[in-house]
């Protein structure tokens, strides 16, 4: 039997879907959208953070647009957090955190990484028609035109001080894939295609070039010159956005990107260059053989070095997340049983071991899927999860929201 393409299993990711919107209802602070701990509420000690809001704001446009009720009034709350609490109305740009309520502004760096989120938080209101986010998506691509974007290296950099007077030497690539599924939305969205060609050129650049000279493990960090810093963080390997070696997870969710992004051409007339689907192929393959079940038990690990071998051996919940859409996304492409496989495998293991209640997903597990909470506090947020229930059900283009906008859910194959 095959899940993807099935009304009963569309059916089951629909009440995940809704149950996932629901428990996010709470993250609701006034300068946006708060941290939630593990028990579903906001965290007092933490501020409000840009990518969590923007994230929520993107969340909660795709459950208005999904039909429920409810979730548009959350969207305008963070589109207006995102251009009020949040906005830099000296320098530009939008501040790394914010506090929960008032004026305190406890991180005003500004981040491609979360500057991504800001994009896509804004194509999707945009795509949802909420107040204010074409708004939004034109200024937050207007500062990623001008702060971050390099033409010259196809590439965005890092991130800046408030005033955008110094930009930092590292360059990583995290940023970067967020990048490009913030662009493929906006070309999406706004109808220029500037933004696909960058997303490609992005795309390219750490795919074609960086993954297959080191064997499909993604280099995860450099230095200003895009030399790769293979040794970065090995103190730290397990932080949460800059670990050490090579992360499994990336590579699932850039095997997916990848795709899309070939979609994306396609779809315009444009070819599809060949090393597209290769990519796709072997991250995806990388990642089963380096992450799934190597120690013993099932799940993927966190980090593994340039050789292959396990560094930090929790399991996080976004990580089986990116693997459910990079299978359903090759199972689009290919027809292959082996990727339908793997999905059910992998949506099986997320029953099993992260879904403590429907829409309560545990955000981290042990090497032996016990508690943990060495990277990853608490549930921060539902993104990547939601996505996870709303990926297989849509074509690989458009993007997330504008395929919800333009009725595609359950239209990726037809249904029997």
């Amino acid at each position: 039997m095959t899940w993807l393409g099935s009304r009963t299993h569309a059916e089951w990711l629909t009440a995940e879907t809704d149950a996932l919107l629901a428990f996010a209802r709470s993250s609701r602070v006034p300068n946006g959208f708060g941290y939630l701990d593990a028990d579903g509420a906001v965290d007092p000690g933490q501020p409000a953070e840009l990518w969590v809001t923007a994230r929520m704001t993107h969340s909660f446009a795709l459950g208005t647009m999904l039909g429920r009720p409810g979730y548009g009034p959350l969207a305008d709350h963070g589109v207006a957090a995102l251009r009020g609490a949040f906005a830099d109305g000296e320098h530009g740009g939008w501040f790394s955190a914010v506090a929960l309520e008032g004026d305190g502004v406890p991180d005003d760096t500004k981040a491609a990484y979360a500057h991504g989120f800001v994009i896509l938080a804004g194509a999707s209101a945009a795509a949802a028609g909420r107040p204010g986010g074409r708004a939004l998506l034109d200024e937050a691509l207007a500062v990623s035109e001008r702060f971050f974007w390099r033409d010259d290296e196809g590439m965005a950099v890092e991130s800046w001080d408030r005033a955008f007077g110094v930009c930092e030497d590292y360059r990583g690539v995290n940023a970067n894939m967020h990048t490009v599924e913030a662009y493929l939305a906006a070309a999406d969205v706004t109808g220029d295609d500037v933004w696909l060609d960058r997303a490609v050129r992005i795309t390219r650049r750490v795919l074609d070039d960086f993954a297959r000279a080191n064997d499909w493990r993604i280099p995860e960090h450099f230095s200003a010159d895009w030399e790769p810093l293979l040794d970065y963080n090995r103190d730290e390997p397990a932080h949460p956005f800059r670990p050490y070696g090579a992360t499994v997870g990336h590579s699932l969710e850039w095997a997916r990107l990848v795709l899309h992004a070939r979609e994306a051409l396609r779809r315009r007339g444009l070819d599809a260059e060949t090393w597209m689907l290769e990519a796709a192929r072997e991250l995806f393959d990388r990642a089963v053989a380096d992450g799934w079940a190597v120690d013993g038990a099932d799940g993927f690990v966190y980090t593994v070095d340039f050789a292959g071998e396990p560094v930090v051996r929790e399991r996080m919940h976004w990580v089986v997340c990116e693997g459910i859409g990079a299978a359903a996304a090759l199972e689009a492409v290919t027809g292959e049983v082996r990727y339908e496989e793997r999905y059910r495998q992998w949506w099986d293991y997320a029953a099993e071991h992260l879904i403590e209640a429907p829409g309560r997903w545990r955000h981290e597990l042990s090497a032996e899927n016990g508690p943990s909470a060495g990277t990853w506090s608490g549930k921060p947020d539902i993104y990547h999860a939601l996505q996870a229930t709303l990926i297989p059900r849509l074509p690989l283009a458009p993007a997330l929201a504008p395929a919800v906008a333009a009725g595609l859910v359950d239209n990726r194959h037809p249904m029997p």
